[in-house]
This record gives structure tokens, sequence and C-alpha cells, in this order.
């Protein structure tokens, strides 16, 4: 989705600058064109991986996520992240008019409660971001999103993981659907 790219990608670039002793692997869909993403993250600490978000899942210290089932995958990778999202202010108010939920992240749908930090249209900026990445790198809050990511999984597999999450993916799409 070229929007959510323009939008969040020059502010995670931002995040990765901050850290410039970590390496930041941006998995990049099969569907955006390369040469797009590289305007953005060239002479950078950034490396694009083409066709393996699950193996940078499984290797990441920490993902910075936009949403969707992703961040139900991230967790279940047990890959401490916070949940990244912007778009247009109008599409953003319509939004907000339509749908009534207390969170965006899966994770957090289902605990109905906040796990996974969000950070939305104009609470998403590089400084928030930045800082929540310093928290989450090391420390209690990393260590209780973990506690909670057992937590998810144990629930999830009562009664059939799959059927869990195929669940709670259906009800997040039914959910954002209406919008």
């Amino acid at each position: 989705r070229v929007q959510e790219i323009k939008a969040l990608l020059p502010i995670m670039v931002d995040v990765a600058k901050a850290f410039p002793e970590y390496e930041f692997k941006l998995a990049v869909a099969p569907s955006l064109s390369l040469d797009f993403i590289e305007s953005y993250t060239k002479n950078t600490n950034i490396t694009l991986v083409e066709n393996a978000t699950h193996q940078v899942l499984k290797h990441a210290t920490l993902a910075l996520v936009t949403s969707g089932t992703a961040t139900l995958e991230t967790a279940l990778f047990n890959t401490p992240e916070m949940v990244c999202y912007k778009t247009s202010t109008i599409s953003y108010w319509i939004g907000r008019m339509l749908v009534k939920v207390k969170y965006i992240c899966l994770v957090n749908l289902i605990f109905d409660k906040e796990v996974v930090p969000e950070f939305i249209q104009h609470q998403c900026t590089s400084k928030a971001l930045t800082q929540q990445t310093k928290a989450l790198l090391s420390g209690e809050k990393r260590e209780k999103m973990l506690d909670d990511y057992k937590d998810l999984k144990h629930l999830l597999g009562q009664g059939g993981a799959s059927k869990n999450v195929a669940e709670a993916i259906h009800q997040f799409h039914q959910v954002f659907s209406q919008s």
C-alpha cells in the first residue's frame, strides 16, 4: 500500500537513524517496487528483505508493525512490537465515526487491553516511536509483553489455535470492513 509507505516509512527511517548500532530489516511485500522503497531507505541502516517476513520476525529483537493480521503474527513469533498507523485525515475521521473499537491491534482486541503499544495518526511520530523503541529493547515493558504473549498462545491454543486465530482475524475484518 503505497499510501501507508508514504505516511509511515519516513517516520520509521527516522527511528532507525536514532539507533545506528542496530541493523533494521524491512520485509517488503512482493507487490511493491524496490526502487520506490529504496528511495526512502538508501544510505540508512535499513536492509530490504523480500519474501522472508517470517524469517525477519523470527530473528527480530523488536518490530514496528502497521496493524492488521501482522500484529498477531508478530506476537506468535514472540517478537515485541509496536503498532504504527497513519492514514489521511479524512479517512481517519470517517473511520472513527463508523468503527467503535478501543484498539486496532488484534493482540489488544483479543485481550481487551493494551498489550502492544499503538501509535495511531497524530500519535505516530518519530519521537514517540523512538522513545517506545528504547523502552522495548530491554527491560520491564519488554518482559511484560513477552509474558502476555505466553498468555496469548495459551488462550489461542485452547480449543484449537487455528480456529481461534481464524475467528480473531474474522472479527477484525468484520469490524474494519464496515469502515
